[in-house]
């Protein structure tokens, strides 16, 4: 049973509130002696206490509730303990990992990663693949049809300085390493040598027009730095546990993006300017004006993108198009979405950029043409080195197999609730360290408060018998129970507002509200009917820590 749900209907029956309304208003009181929930009456009169007052006397009292009382303007509910405890652990044991999906049935598309092929994955880019795979997640939990995309950006002026670079010092060398940190090596050689020479960057830019002349020179080494880029790619992806059902090419759109700049030019959408660049004129709509290809006939990143949208509405029909891209972006898919409601593509209000905040080390911001950036690898690498470490603190007969797996998923647990722990719209920083704590607000905090309920379950080879619900009444009992409950709703919020942050925050109150359950009251015991009733509980809380870092892509272990 749906409690809130429950208590929603209560009101609108007795409201000329909509549901909607009474869904924002409705809300669990910080002490529980105010109630389960509660409901403010300000927008039912002038005086709210008296509509209170009114609206409890209206409301019949109904067998899943104990009581209603009026405290001051607000409306509060006590739900009947007994009943609403046994709804609460036996659903979940019947559910297990379906407890809390919904049934939505929306085809969404969820662009993610986007990156260049002329460098590693880096820090950025953990955020946005942790951010854009829990999204992926969490909407597929409430029962819409996901797909993951990625955009492969790989041609354009950086791919094209790579390219120079390997041509004038790379001698035909094969990669050395992961391919992709082969060319990023390039990359950045390219930026150093073109502060000494600014000549190169001339040739960079003729490198660009060849290519977009189809030079067979030209693009037969740009498929070969192109490969070993993929290659690289597709080793972080694996690692980190992601896929992509499909990924589009920039050098396969291009072409088709020039064609939707001319017809915007030819229905007047677009503009030609002196220098043959044909512009978006935007500013009265608030925006600066966009060029949407260059006056030597070369595009740009919204020169693809505004065919690529129309080319993902064709293959999937999509209700809605996410875009997970960092905020300095923002002004991009602002012009985007407005250009491509200009030219009456009918898709174009299923758009929405899922803006997120940049990401910063404690010794400041990172610069990929300076080579001061983090690659995801080295982070992975660091981050997996010292949880081994702390394996091996704890655990020290293990096999190094054993240590070494069990450093990965610790590790790879910690960058993403890391990453997904703070609001995504504001800038971080990243501390590897803080990251990897047992005991503060982080992923393994979560990992080992899963394998404590295991190892407590683990103990009692018996089977759960018949439970009395009745008896699971001590405060930390109750706290942790009311948590269970909510578990539905704030998969439903973090859904509805693409913030992976907010079950971030549940999780961390449920796995601290089962540890202090743990020290106030003695599980396993000879009270045996105590004992199974504490079991089930633990047992439910173990099933919906399990279901949430689910949703945000970590693995939950029986054993860290």
């Amino acid at each position: 049973m749906d409690f809130k749900q429950k208590i929603i209907e209560l009101v609108k029956k007795n409201t000329p509130l909509n549901v909607e309304d009474i869904s924002n208003l409705l809300t669990v009181p910080p002490n529980p002696v105010l109630g389960d929930f509660a409901f403010p009456c300000f927008k039912l009169g002038k005086n709210p206490k008296d509509e209170a007052d009114a609206l409890q006397k209206k409301i019949k009292l109904p067998d899943f509730l104990e009581k209603i009382e009026t405290k001051g303007p607000y409306l509060n509910f006590y739900l009947n303990k007994s009943n609403f405890t046994k709804t609460i652990l036996t659903t979940i044991q019947k559910e297990t990992k379906d407890y809390g999906k919904g049934k939505e049935k929306k085809t969404i598309l969820v662009e993610y990663c986007g990156p260049n092929t002329n460098k590693p994955l880096h820090l950025g880019h953990v955020r946005n693949m942790s951010l854009g795979n829990a999204v992926v997640r969490i909407l597929e939990f409430q029962g819409n049809k996901v797909v993951p995309v990625n955009i492969i950006n790989d041609r354009g002026i950086h791919i094209c300085q790579s390219m120079v670079a390997y041509q004038k010092w790379g001698k035909g060398k094969k990669p050395n390493k992961k391919g992709d940190h082969f060319v990023g090596d390039y990359y950045v050689l390219f930026s150093k040598k073109s502060k000494e020479n600014p000549d190169l960057d001339l040739e960079a830019k003729k490198m660009l027009v060849a290519w977009e002349e189809e030079d067979p020179t030209i693009h037969k080494l740009w498929r070969q730095m192109n490969t070993w880029v993929l290659e690289g790619f597709q080793e972080t992806y694996n690692r980190f546990g992601i896929v992509f059902e499909k990924e589009y090419f920039e050098s396969e759109l291009y072409k088709q993006g020039k064609e939707v700049a001319f017809e915007g030019l030819k229905k007047g959408v677009f503009e030609k300017n002196d220098d043959k660049s044909i512009t978006a004129p935007l500013e009265k709509y608030g925006m600066t004006n966009k060029v949407v290809l260059r006056g030597d006939g070369t595009s740009v990143y919204i020169t693809q993108d505004m065919y690529l949208a129309e080319q993902r509405y064709e293959d999937y029909t999509f209700d809605k198009l996410l875009y997970v891209v960092a905020s300095e972006q923002s002004m991009h898919f602002k012009q985007l979405f407005k250009i491509l409601e200009l030219l009456k593509r009918k898709f174009a209000k299923n758009l929405y950029h899922l803006s997120y905040g940049m990401v910063h080390l404690p010794t400041g911001r990172m610069k990929s043409r300076e080579g001061t950036v983090v690659d995801a690898d080295d982070i992975m690498d660091e981050i997996s080195n010292l949880a081994q470490k702390e394996v091996e603190k704890r655990y020290k007969n293990l096999s190094a197999k054993e240590k070494k797996k069990r450093g990965e998923f610790i590790s790879l647990a910690a960058i993403k609730f890391f990453m997904l722990r703070s609001d995504a719209s504001k800038d971080m920083v990243f501390d590897p360290k803080a990251s990897l704590s047992f005991e503060g607000e982080t992923g393994p905090y979560i990992q080992y408060t899963h394998a404590r309920a295991h190892s407590i379950l683990n103990k009692v080879k018996a089977k759960i018998t018949k439970v009395d619900y009745s008896i699971l009444t001590n405060e930390k009992e109750e706290a942790l129970i009311s948590l269970l409950s909510q578990f539905p709703s704030k998969i439903q919020e973090t859904a509805t507002h693409y913030k992976p942050h907010v079950i971030c925050r549940y999780l961390l109150d449920l796995a601290q509200a089962f540890n202090e359950f743990y020290h106030a009251c003695h599980v396993i015991s000879e009270d045996e009917k105590l004992m199974h009733a504490r079991l089930l509980l633990v047992a439910a809380t173990k099933q919906v820590l399990a279901n949430g870092l689910g949703i945000l892509g970590i693995h939950a272990p029986d054993e860290m």
